[in-house]
């Protein structure tokens, strides 16, 4: 068979690929049913780990859904069927759950390892497209993941099979997810690096900027004392405090323009009092970087104070310290 050569009959290759695997996603409705309602009650009583396996392009995706299972509160890793046979067995204890994951339900390498998970009296949950298989006959509960016809024109790759695999590890996931009141601040603990992480774990006291870093000002001071504050600091605004570092009000650059506009204040005689915002949006410092950023984008600002639970400036939250730490 020649193969196509044109654009459209390539888009339309893609196309045909995408819907066939659609098919088979939806066609997986069907098994979402007692047998999946008793395996996550078998995984949810799990009192040790969940142990994925699965050989070649199943084992692929048994590494993905361990992984998944592990970073939504269910503790899981993946052991290689082949690998097990000679040692790796060691890994799983009589408290554990096996997963295994065959299109076929026949692999070799995982039927090996069946009668030692028996023997150990170990609840296996298989997930195969064969009802009937070996490895269906041995579980404790079996998950249908068949599909009519593989994405490939060859019928050989597997392609549809993996993608409903998958998917029924996803469902497993986050149905013991939902099961077990897993949170955002959960998954943030298991997601301490990168960008995910950093949203979902730094709170406004590790950024913020304290001490001499902070612009402020007394109330008794002049315009012309704030804008060398100001300009010292770099922030685009300083803070007005009374004597016990209460916030009074804030002192911006578009204050300043309107004040100069105004043209009936002098900046080395007029007090900051007259001139600057009062009442202006503050944080706590123990709220999360984000929320303060969300604050901070509503409110269209670009620096926030930051009071302690006595009310008084602790320190102040600028845009720069958030797209510093990744935040944004």
């Amino acid at each position: 068979m020649k193969p196509p050569s044109d654009s459209d009959a390539i888009k339309t290759l893609g196309q045909s690929v995408v819907n066939i695997e659609a098919k088979a996603v939806a066609a997986l409705n069907d098994s979402i049913d007692d047998k999946f309602v008793a395996a996550c009650h078998l995984l949810l009583n799990c009192k040790g780990r969940i142990v994925v396996t699965g050989m070649g392009k199943s084992g692929h995706i048994g590494g993905k859904i361990a992984a998944t299972l592990a970073s939504t509160g269910s503790p899981a890793f993946f052991v290689h069927p082949g690998e097990a046979s000679h040692g790796d067995l060691g890994m799983i204890t009589r408290k554990d759950i096996v997963l295994a994951l065959s299109n076929s339900g026949e692999t070799p390498e995982i039927l090996t390892i069946l009668p030692l998970i028996k023997r150990l009296a170990i609840p296996l949950i298989g997930m195969s497209g064969n009802c009937k298989s070996s490895l269906a006959q041995n579980a404790s509960i079996h998950l249908d993941v068949g599909v009519e016809q593989e994405a490939c024109p060859l019928g050989l790759a597997p392609t549809s099979s993996t993608t409903a695999a998958l998917v029924m590890g996803d469902a497993l996931a986050v149905s013991l997810l939902e099961s077990r009141g897993f949170t955002r601040d959960d998954f943030a603990l298991s997601h301490p690096g990168g960008r995910l992480g950093r949203r979902l774990l730094l709170k406004t006291s590790d950024i913020m900027l304290t001490g001499n870093e902070i612009p402020m000002v007394s109330e008794t001071a002049l315009v012309s004392r704030a804008l060398l504050e100001m300009t010292e600091k770099k922030l685009g605004m300083t803070l007005v405090v009374d004597n016990h570092r209460n916030i009074k009000g804030i002192f911006t650059d578009g204050d300043l323009r309107r004040m100069l506009e105004d043209r009936n204040y002098d900046l080395h005689t007029t007090e900051i009092a007259e001139v600057m915002t009062q009442h202006c949006t503050s944080i706590d410092a123990n709220v999360l970087a984000a929320e303060a950023l969300q604050i901070m984008e509503s409110r269209k600002i670009t620096a926030l104070p930051v009071i302690d639970t006595d009310n008084r400036l602790s320190g102040v939250l600028h845009m720069h310290d958030l797209l510093a730490a990744g935040v944004v």
